[in-house]
């Protein structure tokens, strides 16, 4: 995606677009998790775990069909018609999220209307976030590794927001403050990419670079195994510190908010000290704090705040860099599908998070385990991911 002047170079109109789409698309993706504690409470909508999760798998189904669509579609309609359908989706998704909460006591009508706004929130993100990916790389080529970082930082920090939002509108009197932030992001935005000349280059598309490149499934399965770690977090953190931990909702969203947090922070600190700790180092040692935060959360004492914010802050570093970093190892391995990396690795990542988004609920109900113990659980696919990407940043 780029709004070329006469040098070559992007314009600051379309970096602009592209960066601070990152921090709308962030808010956006987290709204609904962050509203969790809302929508679990019998007071508002009285959903149970299991309908909570299930809640996120028309998304996951919805973004891996878009992110893999996308360069397809890119390369017939053009990256700036993706782009601004990424956004309408958004205000959709927001748009209904809004309405539900006049109808929250009737669960045969609001349960519907919540699982197409999170069907419309999956289209929103798996057409805008992979083409955004694309387009910060394409913008900066010498440096497209502290590029992507800087991206998914402000990605980062949108997801963060999200629950402080909620936090601050809960205090007010009326949580749906956020989905009607977000729609005014998304809505600005839309307005302000239309006159832009977008174009986000040639769209290469595997079938006619000779297939799949043979180290696509591992790094297929690196995108996978992240994003059931960073779900496990994302979705289930405030539940966990809430229902299981019994600590207020205000503590539960300041758990996601420091989770989120630590994401971003860790994900401006390494871009800011790749000269001194190279990205394959980060790439290895990363995961392995993930799993260290996973072990320590069944180890959590009930009503104590302080112990699960530590580790919560502990998993978001862990969680920081790596999904740019999957994205930016992909795209120098697989050189020939550069431009469709993005898109098909975000698609096996929002397989993970379907999985640990809806997998939570039966585990409870048909396997007896308790929430904390799932956590624990989690920790084998984080050292799984520990093994893979030792092994991927071995190789030229």
């Amino acid at each position: 995606m780029a709004d070329s002047s006469q040098n070559g170079k992007p314009s600051r109109a379309s970096v602009g677009a592209v960066f601070g789409t990152g921090v709308a698309q962030g808010i956006a993706l987290v709204t609904f998790p962050a509203a969790g504690a809302i929508f679990t409470s019998p007071l508002h909508y009285g959903l149970t775990n299991t309908q909570y999760g299930a809640l996120f798998i028309p998304q996951a189904i919805l973004a891996i069909a878009s992110s893999l669509a996308g360069p397809k579609l890119a390369s017939r309609l053009g990256a700036k018609t993706v782009f601004l359908c990424g956004l309408a989706a958004n205000l959709v998704s927001m748009a209904l999220l809004i309405a539900s909460q006049f109808i929250a006591g009737d669960q045969s009508i609001a349960y519907p209307v919540l699982m197409v706004a999170t069907s419309f929130m999956g289209l929103a993100f798996g057409l805008t976030v992979p083409v955004i990916n694309t387009c910060a790389a394409a913008f900066f080529p010498q440096t497209a590794d502290r590029a992507l970082l800087t991206l998914n930082t402000l990605l980062g920090l949108g997801t963060a927001l999200a629950p402080a939002f909620v936090a601050v509108f809960v205090g007010l009197g009326f949580w749906w403050g956020l989905p009607v932030l977000v729609a005014a992001l998304c809505g600005g935005l839309l307005v302000f990419a239309l006159p832009l000349a977008i174009s986000a280059g040639p769209q290469a598309d595997p079938k006619s670079s000779g297939g799949l490149p043979a180290v696509f499934p591992a790094f297929a399965a690196a995108a996978f195994l992240y994003g059931i770690c960073e779900t496990m977090n994302g979705n289930w953190a405030s539940i966990l510190m809430s229902n299981t931990l019994g600590n207020p909702a205000t503590t539960a969203s300041l758990a996601l908010t420091i989770f989120w947090g630590t994401v971003t922070g860790g994900r401006l600190l390494f871009a800011s000290i790749d000269r001194w700790v190279p990205e394959s180092l980060a790439f290895r040692f990363l995961p392995l704090v993930i799993a260290l935060s996973f072990f320590l959360i069944p180890l959590l004492p009930e009503k104590s705040a302080l112990p699960g914010l530590a580790v919560f802050a502990l998993a978001g570093l862990g969680c920081s860099a790596m999904l740019p970093l999957i994205i930016s190892f992909g795209q120098k391995q697989m050189s020939t599908i550069a431009a469709s990396v993005a898109g098909l690795l975000i698609a096996f990542y929002q397989l993970g998070y379907g999985i640990a988004a809806f997998g939570v609920g039966p585990l409870e109900n048909l396997a007896g385990l308790a929430l904390g113990r799932i956590f624990a659980f989690t920790a084998i696919p984080a050292l799984a991911l520990a093994v893979l990407v030792a092994l991927l940043s071995r190789k030229k």
